[in-house]
């Protein structure tokens, strides 16, 4: 099962984030949370090496949307999506809202879970 839309990014690590952040906001959503987890990971004493950003983002509409139809969808909320470093190289990409939204068995929130990861690919495809 394919979890994750992921592409490798022609850009350093910090100016595909730059790049990303900003193609999230001209898609109608916006950052929540940015959350860097080398810097987490090291501030607790081990040491981590790879450069790794998980943004949660999030556009209200559709928030409110899924969450009317089924609250227990706010599990799944925000969305994720991350940029990482991998043997010199660096990736974008995010979890696929059609793949989480199977696990709830509602037919009707699959169109919602499409629109949110196709925006949400195509602001990948473009920071990279």
């Amino acid at each position: 099962m394919n979890y994750a839309y992921e592409e490798k990014s022609a850009y350093s690590y910090e100016e595909t984030l730059d790049r990303l952040k900003k193609e999230i906001q001209e898609n109608a959503f916006g950052v929540l949370y940015e959350v860097n987890l080398k810097e987490k990971i090291e501030g607790k004493g081990m040491d981590f090496k790879p450069n790794f950003t998980v943004l949660d983002v999030c556009n209200p509409k559709l928030a409110k949307d899924v969450l009317d139809e089924q609250i227990e969808v706010g599990y799944f909320l925000p969305c994720k999506v991350v940029v990482y470093e991998k043997e010199n190289a660096v990736f974008a990409g995010l979890l696929k809202p059609t793949i989480l939204i199977d696990m709830v068995e509602n037919d009707s929130l699959k169109d919602a879970a499409l629109e949110v990861e196709e925006i949400l690919t195509k602001a990948v495809k473009a920071a990279v």
